[in-house]
């Protein structure tokens, strides 16, 4: 508990750099901040020594092999990652493949974790390393879930790279919504990686920042909208499976929730809505008259104040790929009258992307 609270206190000094010395500018946060560093990156020298004789002695390498291994360390153009998965490719070829389908930005998100990586036969330091690399090149095509897995199987002590371990993690786990885990590897990479990049730290920082806006509300607009942007995100590597249908599922309830919520204050009389999220609309009371004339290009959808029938919400969600244009944009106003436009565009957004996903 003590210890937690000293990364509590640490983190905060870190974002209190960062807004006295300005945000737009991005300077870097100072040096000598962290003091409770355990882990640090061992020197390249050290890790080709650990790579070259892995290849020696384990794969039982040939001499020409070896002088290959010997080349990429004797150039400085990659880093220290780079030339340890370069190395590891010589001894496995298998895992060349496996890094350069996780590389191609037009390669299918992966079905199931490879075979290789979960290999327990592998030395640590070779699989950590290599799910390092891995999740590293997932990430970077927003293949978090996968990418999270991965470093499961690696160990941040066995990493050449203990900084991009956590960075990547805590990545990861804020982009699918996992504030605790993220605040943890925020903490970690922060508090416990003597010499992470400033890049590193600053991004995370960023990040600390950003989850302390979230709302623990479940009915919260922005968290729906975080939701959604994950569904269009699977969606858009055809990721259609029973976890993304659970996602929509639960957006579909919870938008029901807000539905509702606003239903409920309509139904009370005029004054102001209060949104999820803060936002305040305009109360329409019991009158069933338009606030603003109606767009002929739509139609009449002004069925009273605001009321949208959960059930059909629902199976508009389920069938919105093969509405006509004209139904769906029907649909969509009355969806979105009652909500702020910034919340309406992602509903919007949202149902685009289903229009262009096939039914599951």
């Amino acid at each position: 508990m003590k210890e937690l609270v000293v990364k509590k206190y640490t983190i905060a000094a870190a974002v209190l750099a960062l807004t006295l010395s300005g945000v737009a500018q991005a300077e870097p946060v100072k040096q000598g901040i962290y003091t409770f560093s355990t882990l640090k990156a061992p020197s390249a020298d050290a890790v080709r020594d650990q790579a070259l004789a892995w290849l020696k002695d384990t794969v039982k390498a040939d001499e020409a092999t070896l002088a290959k291994a010997r080349a990429i360390w004797q150039s400085d153009d990659k880093i220290v990652l780079d030339r340890v998965v370069d190395t590891i490719v010589l001894g496995l070829p298998e895992a060349g493949k496996l890094l350069t389908d996780a590389r191609d930005e037009l390669a299918p998100a992966p079905k199931e974790m490879p075979a290789l990586l979960k290999d327990a036969n592998l030395p640590p330091f070779v699989r950590s390393n290599l799910a390092l690399a891995y999740a590293r090149s997932l990430s970077s095509k927003r293949v978090f879930e996968d990418a999270l897995e991965a470093l499961k199987l690696a160990t941040p002590e066995q990493v050449c790279d203990p900084a991009a371990y956590y960075f990547h993690k805590a990545v990861a786990e804020h982009a699918l919504i996992q504030k605790p885990a993220a605040l943890t590897s925020i903490s970690r990479l922060i508090d416990d990686v003597a010499d992470a990049p400033e890049r590193y730290k600053m991004v995370a920082i960023l990040m600390f920042v950003d989850m302390q806006q979230w709302k623990d509300e479940e009915k919260d607009l922005d968290n729906i909208a975080r939701i959604m942007n994950n569904v269009e995100r699977r969606l858009d590597q055809s990721r259609g499976g029973p976890k993304t249908q659970e996602l929509q599922k639960k957006i579909i309830f919870r938008l029901d929730e807000v539905i509702k919520e606003i239903e409920n204050q309509l139904k009370q009389g005029g004054g102001m809505v209060q949104c999820p999220g803060g936002d305040q609309q305009p109360g329409q009371g019991n009158s069933n008259q338009p606030s603003a004339p109606q767009q002929d290009s739509v139609g009449g959808v002004n069925g009273g104040p605001g009321m949208v029938d959960p059930k059909k919400l629902k199976h508009l969600a389920e069938t919105w790929g093969k509405l006509p244009e004209k139904e769906r944009a029907k649909a969509m106003m009355e969806i979105t009258k009652d909500l702020p436009p910034r919340y309406r565009e992602v509903i919007e957004n949202y149902f685009k992307t289903l229009a262009k996903s096939p039914a599951p």
